[in-house]
């Protein structure tokens, strides 16, 4: 169990909506909370070395950009590679996420997750292919679930409970392309 402290609590509800849309998005989450810049920037980069923050990031809105078509491909790629190739994959200007996941066999023997966004059809198709070249000889198998709706993303939570008694870290998954 992690236990957080008061300020770590007050920062991460402040943030639970994302950080403010301002220049200095870190100096004006400080004013708000009474601190300095230095002190949250120093407690948000605890809070992601010990797990309780994965990550921090900008989540675009695909849709409003005009990518309105996504598929999330998956591959079944030799363990032994995975690592290699799960860097190659996401350094693809157009892979958004990229993981390592454990397989679920024999339904689900795919290992290797990579999300594409396009704006047509085609173009995520054209994607797709250029991952299957990519990985060659070691597609051993994969497929594509494509999105049908927008789903709504948010950051992380925080509930009376765990308010109360601290924070459990998570198992996260492997991030490949963060």
């Amino acid at each position: 169990m992690i236990d957080l402290d008061e300020t770590d609590r007050k920062i991460i509800q402040a943030t639970q909506a994302g950080l403010p849309l301002t220049p200095q998005p870190y100096q004006t989450l400080a004013e708000q909370l009474g601190l300095t810049t230095d002190d949250v920037m120093l407690r948000m980069s605890a809070m992601q070395n010990s797990g309780i923050i994965r990550r921090i990031g900008a989540v675009p809105n695909h849709y409003r950009l005009g990518y309105r078509f996504n598929g999330m491909t998956v591959w079944n790629v030799p363990d032994e590679t995975i690592d290699e190739l799960g860097q190659k994959v996401g350094q693809l200007e157009f892979v958004s996420h990229c993981y390592h996941r454990p397989r679920h066999l024999p339904e689900w023997p795919y290992n290797l997750f990579a999300m594409v966004h396009g704006k047509s059809q085609e173009e995520v198709d054209k994607q797709i292919r250029q991952i299957y070249d990519l990985l060659g000889d070691n597609n051993l198998g994969s497929d594509v679930l494509y999105s049908t709706k927008i789903l709504k993303k948010t950051g992380f939570r925080t509930t009376t409970r765990m308010q109360e008694s601290g924070c459990r870290a998570s198992e996260n998954p492997t991030t490949i392309n963060p």
